[in-house]
């Protein structure tokens, strides 16, 4: 055979076999070798060969090496239409289980979960003595995702307590960045911290300015973001929902609530000292009639223990107290994240008509408007980066036997919620609602992976009013803990 055809036959011949061991292209091979070699790569390729030993020559290592290059041309078609046409699953920790379809198809669901296990002990509860107790604070497992680019989704169920619920389940129309429709239950975009995950609060349980915020509410959203998505926007059309709550399946007064929020981070694509800056300014309004639990708000302290709510007693001469006309709220909100620093603070006001139907009282109105502030600070002191989710990821997560500690936060919060003077004594029993709520909280959070996190606070909440003969109601003093775990 020509020498000429030798040496191109020798590189493809040295190049699929590089496949199999790269050293071997750099070696000085002969036929005899080509020949043993290519026969362990036809084995592991499940080719089969009826060369007879001691009879190779390079025309018979060349037709196996056709043999051997298509093997290896369909082996990677078939490769690239099972990834082309069959979903992939995958399961990651910050992610969850994970399924999802070819890219043409555009589908992906994710499922999640969050499981929180509190402890509550109060002190010096005397006059106002509360449980001691474990409970299973939130489990909500979640499944999310797109369907198409056109379609997203989220359904989440809230399986603490002695019932089940339903937290979210709405569909969102991603028409553009800028301008997305979402329908069914979801949180009303106002409070700040209410807005805040879950999972992420800095503190066991949300401050005293959320009281007044509304929760989630079934209804039509539009939201989209402008400005390299430095500027966000949400305006919302629901059914209505109280102060401090979630609204119920129905609307129970025939009348919608609308809220509107803008919030803005300038500098959030820059690499500054103040790329962590976020302000905005949030509202909502809508007539409220009626009476009961889904119209009128009550208001809890940090400790989750009712402080205020509406009467309905002899000293209005049986009277009962009820919403009739407008709801306004309004809420200058912000926060501030850099580095290992974070601070976070807001101001809501809520304004109602009130009015007293039946008894003595019989027609009297006030509008009432509460109002409530509160300011949060965290410092992560192994050095991770704070943010409105909380720490993502510790630099050195929990592992026994290895010297990784995961992160730790510390938390400090201060609030006061006021409730309108015009509200007592008609529309309030000023010896059973306080007049005036200001907490203090410090605690630590213990990030020991990405996915578990443990939590210890303590509280001080102080009133004015609340109590018999013109008393202040006792100081509120608890001890939470929560061990957390999130996917």
């Amino acid at each position: 055979m020509p020498p000429n055809y030798r040496n191109r036959l020798r590189l493809p011949v040295l190049f699929a076999l590089a496949l199999c061991d790269p050293a071997m292209a750099a070696e000085h091979v002969s036929v005899e070798d080509l020949a043993r070699r290519l026969q362990v790569l036809e084995q592991r390729l499940a080719i089969t060969s009826a060369t007879n030993q001691g009879q190779t020559d390079l025309a018979e290592l060349d037709q196996r090496l056709k043999v051997l290059e298509r093997k290896l041309e369909l082996q990677g078609e078939e490769a690239a239409t099972k990834a082309a046409t069959q979903p992939t699953v995958s399961l990651s920790a910050s992610k969850g289980l994970s399924i999802k379809s070819p890219d043409a198809d555009g589908i992906e669901v994710k499922f999640k979960g969050l499981v929180q296990a509190d402890g509550r002990v109060f002190f010096g509860d005397s006059q106002n003595p509360q449980n001691d107790t474990f409970l299973l604070r939130r489990v909500e497992p979640t499944l999310e995702g797109t369907w198409g680019p056109l379609v997203g989704f989220r359904i989440q169920a809230q399986l603490a307590g002695d019932t089940a619920t339903l937290n979210d389940a709405y569909v969102e129309l991603k028409f553009d960045p800028r301008a997305t429709v979402r329908a069914g239950k979801f949180k009303v975009p106002f409070g700040l911290e209410q807005l805040e995950p879950s999972g992420s609060l800095p503190a066991v349980e949300r401050g005293l300015p959320s009281e007044l915020t509304p929760g989630r509410d079934y209804g039509v959203q539009l939201q989209g973001a402008f400005l390299r998505d430095t500027l966000n926007y949400a305006i919302e059309a629901a059914n209505g929902v109280p102060d401090g709550r979630d609204g119920p399946a129905g609307n129970p007064d025939n009348s919608l609530e609308y809220a509107a929020r803008v919030f803005w981070e300038p500098f959030k694509n820059d690499a500054t000292a103040l790329s962590g800056l976020g302000f905005g300014f949030a509202a909502s309004v809508g007539d409220k009639s009626g009476n009961g639990d889904n119209v009128l708000p009550r208001y809890r302290t940090p400790g989750q223990v009712k402080f205020f709510n509406y009467r309905a007693d002899a000293l209005t001469g049986g009277s009962d107290v009820f919403a009739d006309g407008q709801h306004r709220r309004w809420s200058p909100q912000g926060y501030f994240y850099h580095g290992r620093l974070g601070l976070l603070a807001e101001y809501v006001a809520s304004e109602q008509e009130l009015r007293l139907a039946g008894g003595a009282n019989d027609g009297v109105r006030r509008r009432i408007r509460n109002d409530a502030y509160g300011a949060t600070a965290s410092f992560v002191v192994t050095g991770e980066d704070a943010s409105y989710r909380g720490v993502a990821q510790p630099n050195h997560p929990f592992t026994v036997g290895s010297p990784g500690w995961g992160a730790l936060e510390l938390v400090a919060r201060y609030g006061k919620l006021s409730i309108d003077p015009n509200a007592f004594p008609l529309f309030a029993n000023p010896g059973k609602s306080a007049q005036t709520a200001t907490s203090w909280v410090v605690g630590v959070n213990w990030y020991l992976t990405r996915n578990l996190k443990l939590v210890a606070n303590y509280s001080d909440t102080l009133f004015n009013g609340g109590a018999a003969n013109g008393l202040d109601r006792e100081d509120e003093k608890a001890f939470f803990t929560r061990a957390q775990f999130s996917f």
